[in-house]
């Protein structure tokens, strides 16, 4: 049959379907981590348990994003089998990024009760570790982030579910599953918890470190943790200034050079933490959005401002193009664009600006395929055509941008 792509491939639409994961290349990857299995002692075979359950669930995200119910069912089906397996292995049973995996993928599949069971026993199983645990904090995070997802306003979300997880892990006392009320009490205390915690992790912050990666991980998780409970329980405003300061004392503390030797003294891995708590907080205000009023422009200044730090985050991109999508004025994003395609080397600006400017053109011929009969057809829409094939032209002369077979393919596809 020629050649295929092997395993996982996101690519452009062809007709109906989507180019996804071929019977061989799956074959081949799984005969890998089997391979691997067999070669790997304890704690590398704990990770790449978690690799190999994090490679299924993207397939299951894939089929929800095909919309496929039959191969979403067949493909659920696997992935719970392949999870249950690898947390009966005796390394893995106490492993709690798997059982936050295996709990992720239950919600997935839209058994949100069964992903509850799981995500309350790996909880209650973990011990009382509180803020101090890295893997512990980050199961929270996972876990009242999803809840606050099914929130439909922030009305009464002083009592709700995700309120009583994250004061369960502030308490740090043995993890009691939600019974329907939180006491204020256990409120204002795990308020001041947070506090001090994250006082006493930024006071440390330009100590240089041996767990620099744990440091930083287990930082952007407590933000997440203490922003999230300031934002159920006082509002979306406390919840800012929570990142505000994190941002700032992490901006302060980034690697320095030192002037004799040319080295870095700090925390090398702090700059990703700035980055994953900016991620955080646009989430958060682009949920805000959606389930109350509130204005653009916050998001828009956050994301124009992490954009020219990290213009390679594609996650950062799809939030700044989805927020653009409502405003009817397009020229404030292309000078945008512009500036950051020509002060830094990466393709992702390239390939959102393309994708913003087909968007649009798309939108503009639905608009004008309106049910007006034939008249749509001696209106062509040659000035955003112009503008795309400028913009790929462009972006082929890059020095990445030759390189880059995507962007080939989407010229070409763009051309036919």
């Amino acid at each position: 049959s020629g050649f295929n792509s092997i395993g996982h491939m996101d690519t452009m639409q062809r007709r109906r379907h989507h180019i996804g994961h071929y019977k061989e290349g799956e074959e081949f990857i799984q005969n890998v981590f089997h391979a691997l299995f067999l070669l790997f002692p304890g704690k590398e075979k704990s990770n790449l348990s978690s690799f190999w359950l994090q490679y299924e669930i993207s397939k299951v995200v894939q089929c929800l994003q095909a919309k496929k119910k039959k191969k979403l069912k067949a493909q659920g089906k696997k992935s719970k089998r392949l999870a249950k397996n690898l947390l009966k292995a005796p390394d893995n049973r106490n492993h709690l990024s798997l059982w936050k995996l295996y709990a992720y993928l239950e919600w997935l599949l839209g058994n949100i009760n069964d992903a509850r069971k799981v995500f309350d026993t790996a909880l209650s199983t973990a011990g009382t570790g509180g803020l101090k645990s890295p893997q512990l904090c980050s199961l929270t995070l996972l876990y009242a982030q999803l809840e606050v997802e099914l929130l439909e306003s922030t009305e009464g979300a002083v009592m709700s579910r995700a309120v009583h997880i994250l004061t369960k892990l502030a308490e740090g006392g043995p993890y009691v599953p939600y019974s329907g009320q939180v006491l204020s009490v256990n409120v204002l205390k795990a308020r001041k918890t947070y506090e001090h915690a994250l006082q006493d992790y930024l006071s440390k912050i330009p100590i240089p470190d041996q767990n620099q990666v744990n440091d930083a991980d287990q930082l952007v998780n407590l933000v997440g943790c203490y922003a999230l409970f300031q934002y159920l329980t006082v509002g979306i405003d406390a919840a800012v200034s929570v990142y505000a300061q994190a941002s700032e004392k992490l901006e302060a503390s980034g690697p320095k050079k030192c002037k004799n030797e040319g080295e870095n003294f700090g925390i090398e891995n702090f700059p990703t933490a700035l980055e994953a708590v900016t991620l955080l907080h646009t989430n958060l205000l682009r949920f805000h959005m959606k389930i109350s009023v509130y204005p653009l422009n916050p998001l828009r200044e956050a994301l124009t401002e992490a954009l020219k730090r990290y213009p390679s985050n594609q996650s950062l991109w799809r939030s700044y193009i989805h927020s653009q999508r409502k405003s009817h004025n397009a020229s404030k994003a292309r000078r945008f664009f512009d500036g950051v395609t020509r002060s830094t080397d990466s393709l992702e600006p390239w390939l959102f600006a393309i994708q913003a400017e087909q968007m649009r053109k798309k939108l503009i011929e639905n608009v004008q395929r309106a049910d007006v009969g034939e008249i749509h057809s001696t209106i062509p829409e040659t000035g955003l055509t112009n503008r795309i094939i400028a913009l790929f032209e462009h972006a082929v002369q890059s020095e990445n941008g030759t390189h880059c077979p995507l962007l080939w393919r989407m010229y070409l596809n763009f051309l036919v």
